[in-house]
């Protein structure tokens, strides 16, 4: 002890005395720094992602089958899809799940992606004029129903009145350049008082040459890939806490729905002038951009002043006349054209941008239809099924959800959520409704099922009963009585107001199972027991962390880690030679001292001491002065937070701002790090000090 304390007391005396040590110390406190800084970033942001994903869609664990030929992804991969074997009867696979006593929670799911078409302006208005000349052939017409057809008739031709505008001044600005006569033709047709007079005599026939020969001339329709899970919508809701319902309503417990995601309902389907307000905004409060410095910001300014269509052929007159008085209120303004006005309107700068945001909303939007799809409208998606046929479903949206601090997140808002039925109708899975609707078809049809030799005979033998060709006959079909009569007992039957039971909702495949854990902790554990579990039953399961489950999202933090230690590793690579030759050099300038040590008998081992222990106190002093240091900074971050300056960020950060924390293994990793590469750097200058003779040292003159 009384030795390590003379060299304890060597050590500090000779602390400061030479520049080399200064040198060496500044190396060793700013690689302590960034293992601390940066490790407690990494971790920060790894248990951030952690919330994301296992709060989000993902759970602790997730459980597939191993007969599929791809990992699963939940985010998607770079390939598409993953092609995932099914989970043949999930009512099997949850009570076998909750055995395990970790287990909390079992949620079916099964992802997938779907390509649904958002109509123009002009579809769209069309459609709902068809419906009003639906409701009166069903109802008969009253003096609301009529004045409704006259004002919709109205919007209509003011809209091919401003196309065919738009249209010769597209073709003056060309140089005389014309589009297809006959779509030409059809747009002065669609003009003429004629048409409009003759409408109420066969409307469908007049609706049909606008859907098809007039609508198409808009360009403005949108194909929108749609990735959704289909899951038990109840249970999804009771076990990720993080989710909330934002416009509308849940989907009856029990019945066909989705609720599609806020970020993609906002994104996708909201009127761009809007959007691009809403997004000038953001950029403007929480990242403090401002439109007079920001190329993003100018760009979208510019596209609103000249996208203005959008909002004009969204108008009826009676509304294209309020929107001019008000907007001619807003600005001072005498001109009578709305295109004009709109111009103006959206005309914006750092000055008066907040006060155009909150007229456009208060003034202009009650005129508007912000959305081009209304909660309770039913929305047809069209998918590929796992045996690579096109499939639709209609699906009722009762309303939109978000999961709360990752609002602004698209991976986060990339899945919209779907009952489990309606998700094994579009994967092409026989459901019990598919199953009893083609026993029905086989019944009214008189279809009968045959073996391939009974099929072989029916076609090539002999005698008319075996006969499979039969005269054709001419019959009218009635395409009423086809859908709601008599033989169409079953699909009369509306589904989306059917009710299933829970029993019917497990009773079926599903392409994965969300694990929630009881105690988190306890996770590679749980799974290593649920592999057992499976493989003990016969089960072919596969078992795996919601990190592996998120695909490459999933490891991203690890990749940063990863480039994170690396960096590390080739710092303190050079740190190491760096002290080295420092070492190297301080011990050279020491050979009189070691020599005279030596020579009053200080043995070998006590020079082999003292210098490493110069080195360690070194270590522990600058490597203390850099870990207080980063703790610093690591508190004042955790303080104020990293915002997420973009919205992948927000998927990271688990929320708009990083909150990171200092935990004692940072520390402790730092220490470690910075003593061992202390002492390895230090080795071979000390062994060299041991090797010098006292009669060298003293006839040394430097």
């Amino acid at each position: 002890m009384g030795q390590l304390r003379l060299l304890l007391q060597v050590a500090f005396r000779n602390l400061f005395s030479s520049k080399i040590n200064l040198l060496i110390g500044g190396i060793i406190f700013f690689g302590t720094l960034l293992v601390v800084v940066g490790g407690a970033l990494m971790d920060s942001m790894d248990s951030a992602m952690s919330r994301s994903i296992i709060g989000s869609v993902a759970g602790h664990i997730q459980v597939y089958s191993d007969d599929s030929k791809d990992p699963l992804a939940l985010y998607g991969s770079m390939s598409g899809e993953p092609d995932l074997a099914a989970l043949d009867d999930f009512s099997q696979l949850r009570p076998f799940l909750e055995k395990h006593p970790n287990v909390k929670t079992v949620v079916p799911l099964g992802t997938s992606g779907a390509i649904v078409t958002s109509g123009n302006t002009v579809d769209l208005t069309l459609s709902n004029l068809r419906a009003l000349y639906k409701k009166r052939d069903e109802t008969g017409e009253t003096p609301e129903l009529r004045e409704s057809i006259d004002s919709v008739k109205g919007h209509v031709r003011q809209m091919v009145d401003l196309m065919a505008d738009q249209t010769a001044k597209s073709e003056q600005e060309l140089g005389g350049a014309q589009k297809d006569p006959a779509e030409v033709e059809a747009l002065a047709r669609a003009r003429t008082d004629a048409f409009w007079d003759a409408f109420e005599e066969a409307p469908y026939s007049a609706l049909e040459l606008l859907e098809n020969r007039i609508a198409p001339q808009i360009p403005d329709g949108d194909m929108l890939e749609l990735r959704y899970a289909g899951t038990d919508l109840d249970a999804f809701q009771r076990t990720f806490d993080r989710m909330e319902i934002v416009d509308g309503q849940p989907v009856p417990t029990g019945q066909r729905g989705m609720l599609l995601s806020k970020f993609f309902y906002e994104e996708f389907l909201k009127m761009k002038s809007a959007l691009r307000l809403d997004h000038i905004k953001q950029e403007r409060d929480l990242n403090q951009k401002t439109i007079a410095t920001d190329p993003d910001l100018q760009r979208w300014v510019k596209e609103n002043q000249t996208q203005t269509r959008e909002i004009i052929f969204q108008l009826d007159p009676v509304k294209t006349r309020k929107m001019v008085e008000r907007l001619q209120k807003l600005l001072g303004s005498q001109e009578p054209a709305l295109d004009k006005l709109l111009t103006q309107f959206f005309t914006t700068d750092d000055a008066n941008f907040d006060t155009r945001y909150a007229q456009f909303y208060s003034e202009l939007a009650p005129l508007l239809e912000l959305y081009r799809l209304r909660m309770g409208d039913v929305l047809t998606i069209t998918a590929f099924t796992r045996t690579g046929y096109m499939q639709s479903v209609n699906v009722k949206v009762y309303g939109t959800y978000q999961f709360k601090g990752l609002e602004k997140s698209a991976m986060a808002g990339a899945l919209s959520l779907m009952d489990l039925m309606s998700f094994r109708d579009l994967y092409g899975y026989l459901t019990a409704d598919k199953k009893a609707e083609l026993a029905e078809i086989q019944k009214q049809s008189g279809l009968e099922a045959l073996s391939r030799d009974e099929a072989e005979e029916a076609l090539f033998g002999e005698g008319s009963d075996n006969e499979l060709v039969a005269e054709s006959t001419s019959s009218d079909v009635d395409d009423q009585a086809a859908f709601t009569g008599d033989q169409g007992a079953l699909t009369r039957e509306n589904l989306l107001q059917r009710v299933y039971t829970q029993q019917e909702i497990e009773q079926g495949v599903a392409l994965s199972a969300a694990v929630m854990l009881k105690d988190p902790e306890l996770l590679e554990q749980t799974m290593v027991e649920l592999r057992q579990a499976a493989k003990d039953a016969g089960l072919k399961l596969r078992v795996v962390s919601w990190q592996e489950a998120a695909g490459i999202i999933g490891q991203f933090v690890l990749l940063g880690k990863l480039v994170l230690y690396f960096a590390v590793f080739i710092i303190f690579v050079v740190a190491l030679v760096i002290i080295n030759n420092a070492m190297m050099m301080a011990t050279m300038q020491r050979v009189r001292e070691v020599g005279t040590m030596r020579a009053i008998g200080a043995q070998r081992s006590f020079i082999l001491g003292m210098v490493l222990v110069e080195t360690l106190v070194l270590g522990l002093v600058f490597g203390s002065a850099g870990s207080l240091v980063g703790s610093g900074i690591m508190a004042l971050l955790n303080s104020a937070g990293i915002p997420a300056g973009n919205e992948a960020l927000y998927f990271f950060f688990s929320g708009p701002r990083l909150f990171p924390t200092l935990s004692a293994s940072n520390l402790v990793a730092a220490f470690v790090i910075v003593l061992g590469v202390s002492a390895i750097s230090t080795l071979y200058p000390a062994f060299l000090a041991t090797r010098v003779s006292p009669l060298q040292a003293m006839q040394t003159d430097e």
